[in-house]
């Protein structure tokens, strides 16, 4: 299936990189490093020249913290928004948020994604893009509320309910009016589900590509990462770009990270293995 955000199209085979750039001072990883105005705007200029084709823009940290009313979601994310959209004016901008008020602000003002990372919570959202024409991440986050824990959560089959999950929103976005070409589908790795529901996740995520949909993968330094090898967050690098390898070659198209260019070097390396991508030179044995 073609994909379409912004004033880009990406190709069948092309894997693509979205970058992080929080904008908030809890973050998990980087610990509000890019929360100021100027660190957060250099972090997207070195991510955009490390190779990532999308930034997602975050202002609310995933898990627990202090409350961020939506006023404050906005202060966080428009204005930067805005500037983004003038600074980088063929990037496409995603804004990771589950509010449709915030949805409809960062919209007026250029984004091209809506990033709903919390599985439809707030189901004006898929009016918004359908609005606007943008693009839509639809997540499985097992009905769990925004910036909450798992806790003691099972499944039947974890595919089994992502799959309900992420088509059914895929569905309901389209007879909202969004745009096939922008819709994509998230299995939503940590969030309502265990270490072992997300390892599940990522070795069934054939299951995903073969709905058609575009499949997103967020696993830049994730507690499944660290749990599955018992490492902190800040050493869970080779973890993840393992994890990203394997998703690659089973399919997943975009790949939601901190680290863009050692991401980007393992997404061209698969691609490369896989043959669609040539190798960036050929000199051994040639000569």
């Amino acid at each position: 299936m073609a994909l379409r955000l912004g004033t880009r199209e990406f190709g069948p085979d092309e894997l693509v990189v979205m970058a992080i750039v929080n904008r908030t001072p809890d973050s998990f990883f980087d610990r509000g490093a890019t929360f100021a105005d100027e660190a957060a705007f250099a972090a997207a200029d070195r991510a955009v020249a490390e190779g990532a084709a999308i930034l997602d823009i975050g202002g609310v940290k995933a898990g627990p913290g202090e409350e961020v009313g939506v006023e404050e979601e906005l202060r966080r994310t428009v204005p930067f928004v805005a500037e983004l959209r003038e600074r980088h004016p063929d990037v496409v901008i995603s804004v990771d948020t589950w509010r449709h008020e915030v949805g409809e602000a960062v919209c007026a003002v250029g984004a091209d994604l809506l990033n709903d990372a919390w599985g439809g919570f707030d189901p004006k959202l898929a009016e918004v893009a359908a609005k606007y024409g943008a693009g839509l991440v639809c997540t499985h986050a097992g009905g769990a509320e925004p910036r909450t824990r798992p806790h003691r959560v099972g499944y039947e089959d974890v595919m089994a309910d992502i799959l309900a999950v992420t088509v059914g929103l895929a569905e309901r976005a389209l007879e909202l009016g969004v745009r096939r070409d922008g819709l994509i589908i998230d299995p939503g790795h940590d969030f309502g589900k265990n270490t072992r529901h997300s390892l599940e996740a990522t070795r069934r995520l054939p299951e995903m590509t073969a709905t058609g949909f575009p499949v997103l993968v967020s696993l830049s330094n994730k507690d499944f990462v660290g749990e599955t090898l018992d490492r902190p967050v800040d050493e869970r690098l080779l973890g993840t770009l393992a994890t990203t390898a394997v998703s690659a070659w089973l399919g997943a198209r975009i790949y939601r990270a901190h680290q863009v260019a050692e991401t980007r070097q393992v997404l061209d390396m698969v691609a490369s293995i896989r043959g669609t991508r040539p190798p960036a030179v050929a000199r051994r044995g040639l000569a």
